[in-house]
């Protein structure tokens, strides 16, 4: 089981489930243009460390709760859609009535943990693709997705910041946009 193919799909499975964060990261680099890099690490910390948990908490449900798992996967990509809509609408109504304010601390603590569960939230599927592993193989496969999901995630607010200084003004409504659109994007892949 510890092999090249191990490793190469759970880094795989990493880049694809990292996306959305990757998209939210970057419209949090849109919206806060000046932010410093320890947020920046630390928001990337906080969407690999969520993109973690969710296989993690999903293998242990398939391992003791496999029922009650199963009747909640279908809201899954409600209560992402709910999550990202939320937080989209109040960053457009911020741009909007001026409170879009350059240097702003723009994506506080409560808000990046609540875009850390919609953009993962996917994520608690993969317990399903890797029950068969013993436990110490889903840690390290979640650990793999979850480092991936970091590294992706500061690329994506390093390029948010290089457009948000270039859109300052707008950025809180382009960032709005993008994160209704992932929410719509995960509601409709995961009605399909």
């Amino acid at each position: 089981m510890w092999n090249f193919a191990f490793f190469a799909e759970n880094i795989l499975l990493g880049v694809g489930l990292a996306m959305d964060a990757f998209a939210v990261s970057m419209a949090n680099g849109l919206q806060e243009p000046g932010m410093k890099k320890r947020k920046m690490l630390g928001m990337a910390g906080v969407f690999g460390l969520f993109q973690m948990l969710m296989p993690l908490v999903g293998w242990l449900c398939v391992h003791t709760l496999v029922e009650a798992f199963t009747k909640f996967e279908p809201f899954v990509p409600w209560i992402a859609f709910a999550l990202l809509a939320y937080i989209g609408g109040k960053m457009i109504f911020e741009g909007a009535h001026g409170e879009d304010e350059p240097g702003k601390a723009a994506v506080g603590i409560w808000a990046l943990l609540v875009q850390g569960v919609a953009t993962s939230i996917d994520a608690l599927s993969v317990g399903f693709t890797i029950a068969e592993y013993d436990f110490v193989q889903a840690f390290v496969a979640a650990l793999l997705i979850g480092v991936v999901t970091s590294v992706i995630c500061v690329a994506g607010v390093k390029l948010g910041r290089k457009f948000g200084v270039a859109l300052a003004g707008k950025a809180n409504i382009l960032g709005g946009v993008i994160l209704i659109a992932i929410g719509l994007e995960i509601l409709i892949t995961g009605l399909i």
